[in-house]
């Protein structure tokens, strides 16, 4: 048995009989106000009124969900996977267009490499076309001073021999004078001039 303390004093356990008689009129009697003492929920008297307001409940809830949530969690759903389908799409547009820079990259860069092997051919070419020129306006130089050095050889040696024969028949009419005492010139001459 409980007892329950008067404003502003303190609860104390009940204990002895003089206890009792000290707060008489504050003891409350421990079947008061719970018939038999089971807890109301547990009561199978209160079973049908309890579904009642189960069922009315779970109905109201019911159709709370069904006309303010889930249509609310349907939009977001809808928008979540329209979202998602939007930047797929995009993904794939921007995975198009990358690679179509990639191929217009690698064929920029094969253009760029053939350009450049024909410039570098072309360099080439030029640079032998221009040697080649170089080579041949030497050969030119060359076979001129050549002519030029031949003829003067012919010109000396044309002159040696017109000297070579004044001298042979000077020497030849020398000689002739020295063993014979007087010697013809014009013998000597057709002499000298019958050996060359």
């Amino acid at each position: 048995m409980f007892v329950t303390p008067a404003y502003g004093q303190e609860a104390a356990p009940a204990t002895g009989a003089g206890a009792e008689g000290a707060q008489a009129g504050t003891q409350v009697p421990a079947d008061v106000g719970h018939e038999g003492g089971l807890f109301p929920p547990f009561d199978p008297s209160t079973f049908p009124s309890q579904i009642l307001w189960l069922a009315i409940t779970f109905g109201l809830f019911y159709l709370f969900l069904k006309r303010a949530v889930l249509p609310r969690l349907g939009n977001i759903l809808e928008v979540r996977s329209s979202r998602i389908a939007q930047d797929l799409d995009q993904a794939a547009k921007l995975k198009g267009e990358a690679d179509a820079a990639v191929a217009a990259y690698e064929q920029a860069l094969a253009e760029a490499k053939a350009n450049a092997n024909a410039i570098g051919q072309q360099a080439r070419d030029a640079a032998k076309a221009e040697a080649e020129a170089a080579r041949k306006s030497v050969e030119a130089g060359l076979d001129e001073k050549l002519a030029e050095a031949e003829s003067r050889i012919a010109r000396i040696k044309a002159d040696a021999m017109k000297d070579v024969g004044a001298i042979a028949e000077s020497t030849a009419t020398a000689i002739v004078e020295q063993l014979v005492g007087k010697a013809d010139k014009a013998a000597v001459a057709a002499a000298v001039a019958a050996n060359r």
